[in-house]
């Protein structure tokens, strides 16, 4: 059964999933506020949202910023062509979203969703991978009630920042769509954060992980 919300906290609005995070988010009357944490200046006439510029370093800005949040959605995330400096890069894949989920934990927020990706593995000799395999067990080791980590693959949709490679390698496997598995399949960013949303309703106790598949179908 789906749970009444109040106040949604999301980190990363400017991003492709995050930016229909926010628009969705917005038109939900399940959530009467939303919060918008960000690094630098951001403008929004809705009347629902509430802007908390912060460093992200500063733990403690953090927590007092979720505080009070029923559900957070964290869909912060950088590109080597953004960021070549892989420690930066880990600051922002990798601390900023543990960061968030520790503060979440002990702020009592119910419900924490995750933007992570198909393949994570902390494990992984591929550098993004592993990060985000990093963040998935740190997360999974937090007692948050619910917590829903989304494993997408290829993202289709236009974002702020184009990327030339995702619209050619997304070209390219259009055709044969039928014959990629599930998990790799390319999903719409407006999808997945709908299936955010949804998950942050449900709230079913524990780690639940939603590859292609789950994403439709929440």
């Amino acid at each position: 059964m789906d749970t009444k919300l109040t106040t949604a906290t999301l980190i990363g609005a400017t991003g492709l999933i995050g930016s229909h995070l926010l628009q969705q988010l917005c038109a939900d009357e399940s959530f009467g506020e939303v919060w918008l944490i960000v690094r630098s200046d951001f403008k929004s006439s809705d009347p629902k949202v509430k802007v908390i510029e912060l460093d992200f370093g500063d733990v403690i800005a953090l927590k007092n910023a979720i505080t009070g949040s029923d559900a957070v959605f964290c869909a912060v995330g950088t590109t080597r062509s953004q960021t070549p400096d892989l420690l930066q890069y880990r600051k922002v894949d990798v601390d900023i979203p543990v960061n968030t989920a520790k503060a979440s934990a002990e702020t009592g927020v119910q419900c924490f969703q995750l933007v992570s990706s198909v393949g994570a593995n902390a494990k992984s000799r591929n550098f993004y991978l592993q990060m985000k395999g990093e963040v998935e067990e740190e997360v999974s080791r937090l007692n948050i009630p619910s917590r829903n980590i989304f494993r997408p693959s290829l993202l289709l949709g236009e974002r702020s920042r184009p990327r030339p490679a995702e619209k050619i390698a997304a070209a390219l496997m259009r055709p044969f769509q039928f014959l990629i598995p599930d998990k790799q399949k390319p999903i719409q960013a407006a999808t997945v954060a709908w299936a955010m949303i949804q998950a942050s309703k449900r709230q079913v106790p524990g780690i639940n992980l939603y590859h292609y598949r789950e994403m439709l179908t929440v």
